[in-house]
């Protein structure tokens, strides 16, 4: 009888607690398990200014515009303040873009557009062989800015416009 009821408590605690997860409730990435400031929506706010696909970091304090250009196997991740419109230079040596499927890592390096200087850019780029594969990305955006560590996740829909052809 005890041996039953141990093995009872035994399985009951490797269940997981909740298991009424809602269909668009992202799962928890590394970064939300760090501690780091993060937001999970792949959404738009209206059109993004670039025709990508959005995410927010620390709660909406910037936005994050993923855009991918198949052809150059090339992205531009462009940095937007609250409004998720107006771009908002970042002082960063780099950000990392985590693709979930095919799993790739790609370390995006500053391109500061006209008018930002001092170290500041609101535009990273990369490059990957696997940004050639016309698909819908989904990932994971993460950076530091002001010596805050941010993430975001995001997941392209099908029409968006973040693509080039």
């Amino acid at each position: 009888m005890k041996k039953s009821i141990s093995m009872a408590v035994t399985v009951a605690l490797l269940l997981p607690i909740g298991c009424s997860k809602k269909e668009d409730a992202p799962a928890k990435t590394a970064a939300d398990l760090a501690g780091v400031v993060a937001e999970s929506s792949g959404h738009t706010h209206g059109d993004a200014p670039h025709g990508g696909t959005l995410t927010d970091w620390g709660g909406g304090a910037y936005h994050v515009e993923f855009t991918v250009d198949h052809d150059a196997k090339s992205t531009a991740v462009y940095i937007l303040g609250d409004d998720a419109q107006t771009a908002s230079p970042i002082k960063a040596e780099k950000l990392l873009l985590s693709i979930a499927e095919p799993a790739f890592q790609v370390e995006l390096t500053p391109e500061p557009q006209a008018g930002e200087s001092d170290g500041a850019a609101s535009k990273f780029v990369g490059t990957h062989d696997n940004l050639g594969i016309v698909r819908e990305f989904a990932g994971t955006i993460s950076g530091e800015v002001d010596g805050t560590p941010y993430a975001g996740d995001f997941a392209e829909v099908a029409g968006d416009h973040g693509h080039a052809h």
